[in-house]
């Protein structure tokens, strides 16, 4: 269990705060100039030894990530960081709390990342539902301009960078970067073809870094505490901490830092009370979000709560939105219901998707009350392989893997209800 000391997010129940005096008193913005003196390979560097992996889904190393920006400008273009607050994937709540009750984090962790990655500016890309926690962070960002630690000269260092909060309109797509890219721009949000990468032609037509608010957050207390420290939990290739949102049928749904690779028992037994009804009325679980295949009670219990562990039982840690389903749950509808979310946010650009995402939603709808044939559920099967990995972002897979989840792990269930449609209309003639 994590130690109250080695918190990175000491506010994120909002006890005290999210101002600026309070957040320096917890120890943000300190000597933040020391930090960008070191240089920005040396913060690079020290990102890449922490082991960080993205914390928004995909887990792609972030200070590799990083290193794949320009060094220099060959033609004058200026560098961005882009960070992604547009948190709308079913279950998923943890940067909604570094928003509104810590958002000096994110703030001084993009001068963090914006300075190694030589970015002029960063752009907060925030979800449009989410009102209250862009007025925090629209006022934290003044705040952080009138005390000198943003704008012109950033914290004494020399270096000038701005930070500015853009209001997405609540669209799931923009989640993923060229969406948000284009969306940014004024543009419908919609993916685009790489390459070219954001690297090489992002925001503007300029080298663009996209990170999640949690991956940019960490990084000032990593460079504060050193690579070796963040380093020392997790298992190999499964780095340092983590907020984990855990909500559904536990006594207790919160959002909690732990260490990455906690058990998956060790995290609900500590943190969330168990689960509703005790370990036997555990029926199932997604462990990553909406857009990850579900694990069936006894495969998720001891499983390591990390990109690999999750990977091992067949399903994904994604942003670490825990959805714990307990034995009074309609699996099938409640994987319909999920299909219904995929079909109604597809940005309609590629054909699999645009079509295949309705038909397996109505295929699913006829599941639900039985009114199928066996066979179709083979055929259903086929459809979500026809759609996964062939549109130009992966909301197509996040559309197909929940049902195929579904179909690994309880087709008897299906095959029951279809049973029972059929029993049932024999009886009425």
């Amino acid at each position: 269990m994590l130690a109250d000391k080695d918190r990175i997010f000491t506010n994120v129940y909002g006890y005290q705060s999210w101002r600026l005096d309070a957040a320096r008193a917890r120890g943000d913005w300190d000597n933040t100039k020391d930090i960008l003196a070191k240089g920005q390979d040396a913060i690079i560097d020290e990102i890449k030894a922490s082991g960080l992996r993205g914390r928004g889904g995909a887990g792609f190393p972030t200070g590799m990530k990083w290193s794949f920006m320009p060094k220099e400008s060959k033609d004058g273009r200026p560098s961005f960081l882009v960070i992604n607050a547009d948190e709308s994937e079913p279950g998923s709540c943890k940067d909604r709390e570094i928003i509104r009750h810590d958002p000096h984090k994110l703030i001084e962790g993009a001068l963090v990342a914006g300075f190694a990655m030589r970015a002029r500016a960063a752009y907060i890309y925030i979800r449009g539902e989410y009102i209250r926690e862009a007025e925090t962070m629209f006022a934290a960002v003044q705040e952080a301009y009138d005390a000198g630690l943003i704008g012109k000269n950033a914290c004494g260092s020399g270096y000038d960078f701005d930070v500015f909060v853009h209001r997405g309109a609540g669209a799931y797509i923009c989640g993923e970067e060229t969406a948000m890219i284009e969306s940014l721009e004024g543009k419908k949000g919609q993916p685009r073809l790489k390459p070219p990468f954001p690297a090489g032609a992002g925001l503007y037509g300029c080298p663009t870094t996209v990170n999640n608010v949690e991956s940019i957050a960490v990084a000032p207390t990593i460079m504060r505490r050193g690579s070796t420290w963040f380093s020392s939990f997790g298992r190999e290739n499964n780095k340092g901490t983590k907020l984990f949102q855990i909500s559904g049928h536990v006594e207790k749904p919160c959002v909690v830092e732990e260490a990455m690779s906690i058990p998956f028992s060790e995290l609900i037994e500590k943190h969330c009370g168990g689960i509703r009804g005790g370990k036997d009325n555990l029926l199932a679980v997604i462990p990553g979000g909406s857009s990850v295949p579900l694990v069936p009670a006894a495969e998720i219990w001891d499983a390591p709560m990390d990109f690999d562990g999750l990977k091992a039982v067949g399903s994904g840690l994604g942003t670490a939105a825990v959805i714990v389903m307990d034995k009074s749950t309609d699996i099938v509808k409640a994987i319909s219901r999920i299909s219904y979310f995929y079909k109604h946010e597809s940005c309609g650009q590629c054909t699999p998707c645009r079509e295949g995402t309705g038909w397996m939603w109505r295929m699913m709808e006829r599941l639900r009350v039985g009114d199928a044939s066996v066979d179709e559920i083979d055929m259903l099967q086929q459809v979500t392989k026809q759609v996964e990995g062939h549109t130009i972002c992966a909301l197509g897979d996040a559309a197909a893997w929940p049902i195929q989840g579904l179909i690994k792990h309880f087709r008897p269930e299906l095959e029951r209800r279809i049973q029972e449609a059929g029993n049932m209309a024999e009886a009425a003639e």
